[in-house]
């Protein structure tokens, strides 16, 4: 019985939302248990899937906080 947790930062995926829809959180348990069943042979009533929504500013990459990882990669975008 696999169980596979997926993290995502609390904030839309378009910048008129906050947060991630239903649809797509209904994507990611289909795409996720998909996987696990044509790499794995998994049943899909076996598989479950749990979404995880944390703040943005409770997720840090590169050493910085998501916002100012965000914000450095952007300045250097726009000097390339």
């Amino acid at each position: 019985m696999p169980i596979v947790t997926i993290q995502v930062t609390r904030e839309g995926s378009d910048p008129s939302r906050d947060a991630v829809t239903a649809e797509e959180k209904a994507a990611l348990i289909r795409g996720a248990s998909q996987l696990l069943l044509d790499v794995l042979g998994k049943p899909l009533d076996a598989t479950f899937v749990v979404i995880e929504e944390l703040p943005m500013e409770n997720w840090g990459v590169g050493g910085l906080p998501v916002a100012e990882y965000r914000r450095q990669r952007s300045a250097q975008t726009e000097r390339n």
